[in-house]
């Protein structure tokens, strides 16, 4: 049934559907596993795992499950907004945590949700719900609010039209209510999501710029919520922010000479 039902992809979309088998619930999975979660047929994905194993993508551990590969590893390294923007970020964003001691991230957007690229946390900092590589809403997150602001009109507004997923009581549902949330990101220049996620959590978000100035990244802070200083949270987020926006390129606008 499963087979059936993927009978019309090509060669590059089953050996895909493997790889999409694996996620941060699923890093590890027996044979028979990969292909109930690829819809192939148990001979379809024998096949296609094996190529898979010998290239390197995958990598099978003594109890005969099969993890992504450290060649995949070495490709994504190649990403300009993986690990090669990590690389840029990563003293601003140990800057960011030296002087807060809190969960520090950074993220990028890809289609209607933010991938989380890098992330600092402390032993005192409050729990959050991700990790590298973890993908989230963009409405639901500071860094998803900072990079869905300036996405492109048409973009934002359909992801406005919804449907906008609720992870506790006081996450953005209304379509309004988000358009309001989004201007007054343009209008500071920072993003606050307060107990979306979870309700222990509140973040501050800045925009990363790259060269030409189109925003590529965002950099934030996830506080405690009961004890958060939003106003004092502000300076050093925007400082990593625009640390990071200048080591990528980025250089602001002039200001123009008075009587000019």
């Amino acid at each position: 049934m499963a087979g059936r039902e993927h009978a019309a992809l090509s060669a590059s979309g089953r050996l895909l559907a493997v790889l999409a088998a694996f996620d941060h619930g699923h890093p590890a999975l027996s044979l028979t596993e990969i292909s109930r979660r690829a819809g192939l047929s148990l001979t379809t994905a024998h096949r296609l795992v094996a190529a898979l194993t010998e290239w390197g993508a995958l990598e099978r551990d003594r109890d005969g499950l099969y993890h992504v590969g450290l060649r995949l590893w070495e490709l994504a390294a190649l990403a300009p907004r993986g690990l090669a923007l990590r690389q840029v970020a990563l003293p601003y964003l140990e800057d960011l945590y030296e002087a807060t001691h809190e969960n520090v991230q950074l993220a990028v957007r890809d289609g209607a949700e933010v991938v989380y690229t890098e992330w600092i946390s402390g032993r005192s900092s409050v729990g959050v719900r991700i990790q590298v590589g973890a993908r989230w809403p963009l409405h639901a997150t500071g860094v998803g609010l900072a990079l869905l602001a300036y996405a492109q009109g048409a973009f934002q507004d359909a992801y406005c039209a919804g449907p906008l997923a609720a992870y506790t009581p006081y996450t953005i549902t209304d379509p309004a209510r988000l358009r309001r949330a989004l201007a007054e990101v343009r209008r500071t220049g920072v993003a606050v999501s307060s107990r979306q996620v979870t309700e222990d959590a509140l973040s501050v978000a800045a925009p990363v710029r790259g060269p030409d100035g189109p925003v590529v990244a965002a950099v934030s802070l996830v506080v405690p919520w009961a004890e958060a200083r939003v106003p004092a949270l502000v300076p050093a987020v925007r400082v990593a922010a625009r640390g990071i926006s200048r080591a990528l390129g980025w250089r602001p606008a002039p200001r123009a000479e008075p009587g000019t």
